[in-house]
């Protein structure tokens, strides 16, 4: 079974309870430092060997997050990297941290979007940006623009890895595509 899938409902559940209890960040750090840990050479050795028990493999486990993270973990913390490796699921926490991210990310109420145009924009313009992306993201927005002249018209919004491009340069590219095709 594909890592993603398996490690879908653990980072659920985590972005769950990390919700109810306004503790992201903490939920972050443990998940960091636990995916960091398993992708250490030396500790995928020690989980992968046969001498060492589940238990023994969680204590130390539980132990070096707590060291990492410089504080004692709460007991769901506890309960829930013991039922990630009790389940033999430890190569899936590097995937449960993206997953976590990328929901923690898209509830985030604050995005702050990249702007590329062909020339620079007013304050008005750049209101009417910020004005239309906050109510079609529903959150609160914020821009960097930045000037590319070759776009000959037109704007590149950007999101992470989210783009629309809405230049003139992308349409004349699309239609020379759809012309040169036929």
């Amino acid at each position: 079974m594909e890592l993603v899938s398996i490690a879908k409902p653990y980072a659920n559940a985590v972005f769950e309870i990390a919700q109810q209890d306004k503790s992201h960040d903490d939920w972050k750090a443990v998940l960091e430092a636990s995916a960091a840990l398993v992708a250490d050479a030396q500790m995928q050795s020690y989980l992968d060997s046969p001498s060492a028990s589940k238990q023994d493999k969680g204590k130390t486990i539980q132990s070096l997050v707590t060291s990492i993270v410089g504080r004692a973990l709460n007991t769901k913390e506890n309960e829930f990297l013991s039922l990630v490796l009790d389940n033999d699921r430890a190569a899936a926490l590097p995937s449960i941290l993206s997953l976590f991210d990328d929901r923690s990310n898209s509830f985030d109420d604050a995005k702050a979007f990249t702007v590329i145009s062909a020339y620079k924009l007013t304050a008005t313009e750049e209101k009417n940006i910020v004005k239309d992306l906050a109510e079609k993201y529903n959150a609160s927005v914020s821009i960097e623009t930045s000037i590319d002249e070759t776009l000959v018209g037109g704007l590149i919004i950007k999101l992470g890895d989210k783009v629309i491009d809405l230049s003139i340069k992308a349409r004349t590219d699309e239609l020379n595509l759809c012309l040169s095709t036929h």
